[in-house]
Parts: structure tokens; sequence; C-alpha cells
């Protein structure tokens, strides 16, 4: 359990990334129901990497918040879901019809040489480019406890998933996930 031992579990998490010798475990894969069947998969760090995780997320938030649309909530800095719930509500007092969708497999899918293309455009620290990169490459752990050599997509739920999808969604409207669309009128709702 890494809290028994935090001091030294993080003098040495820290000691590793810093020397650049820090590589990522195996992320665990969840299977998660959809409420019209089949699974999600999510992809479960462990408490080491989700630290490492967040000390590079740390080190590159301001070279990609500013990215990111105006109107996108989801993991920025000094943006809560109050703040997101409060920009829908004023923009239906704007528009009159909201069309909602969701890609299938965005994640899953995900082609890792668009990614890489992305991320080289927006980060330009060496250091965090190393581990993102591993992150996006580490391994995978089936549920049934299988290796899995992973070549393209992201671990839905860690940090490669939430930047990285957004990153691309800003260059290539056809991948943003999720995005309610607000509309003047039924005509352009139904387009």
């Amino acid at each position: 359990m890494f809290e028994a031992d935090l001091t030294g579990n993080l003098y040495k998490l820290w000691n590793r990334l810093s020397s650049g010798s820090y590589f990522p475990p195996p992320v665990k894969q969840v299977e998660i129901p959809k409420k019209n069947g089949g699974v999600r998969i999510l992809g479960v760090p462990t408490v080491a990497d989700r630290i490492a995780q967040q000390i590079v997320v740390a080190r590159i938030g301001s070279d990609l918040y500013g990215v990111f649309h105006p109107d996108s909530h989801g993991y920025q800095l000094n943006k809560s879901a109050a703040d997101a719930v409060a920009n829908t509500r004023k923009r239906c007092w704007e528009y009159d019809w909201l069309v909602e969708f969701d890609i299938c497999r965005a994640f899953d899918e995900l082609d890792w040489g668009l990614l890489r293309k992305a991320i080289a455009k927006h980060v330009k620290d060496p250091w965090c480019l190393l581990y993102i990169e591993r992150w996006l490459t580490a391994p995978a752990v089936s549920p049934d406890g299988q290796p899995v050599q992973r070549t393209r997509g992201v671990p839905q739920g860690n940090f490669p998933s939430r930047h990285t999808m957004k990153l691309i969604a800003g260059h290539r409207d056809e991948l943003i996930e999720d995005l309610p669309l607000l509309c003047f009128s039924a005509p352009v709702a139904t387009l």
C-alpha cells in the first residue's frame, strides 16, 4: 500500500521521475457495463503512476489550457463542474436546440501518430514528452490478468486520455466526444 510508506514512496517516485528512469507499470483494464449493452474499458493506474501523471499535468498545464475552447470545462485549471452547469444554463437561453453525440470507441481507436503530432505542437518540455510517450505506449493488463500490448488508443481514465483527447478534438472537430451542440433552429439541429 503506497500510503504505508508515503515519504519513502514519494521519494522513490521523485527520484525515478527526475532521473528519467521511471517507467509506468501496466494499466489495469476494468470493464464498466454500458446502459445500451457492451462494456467500456477503463484504464486504472497505480497510485504512484497517478501521482506521476498529475505532476506532468501540472507542468504542462499552461501549455495546454490556452488551446482548449473557452466553453471546455473538463480537466481545466480554475474551472469546475458548477462552472460547466452555469455555462450550459447560459447557453440554453441563447439557443433553441441541443444535439448531443458520442464518438463510438474514440478512446479505443485514437491514432497514435495523430496524437503525437498534436502533443508535439503544444508540449515543448522534453521531460514531459518522454513520460507522455511512455504512458501512451504502456502495456495493459486485461480484467482476466492477461498482458495486453496496445498499438492505438489511450486507456480511458488516466492522463493521456483526459488531456490528449481534448487536444485532438481541438484540431479535429470530428473527434469531439460527448459534445453538446446548441442550435438556433430545428432544421440546423437535424443536419
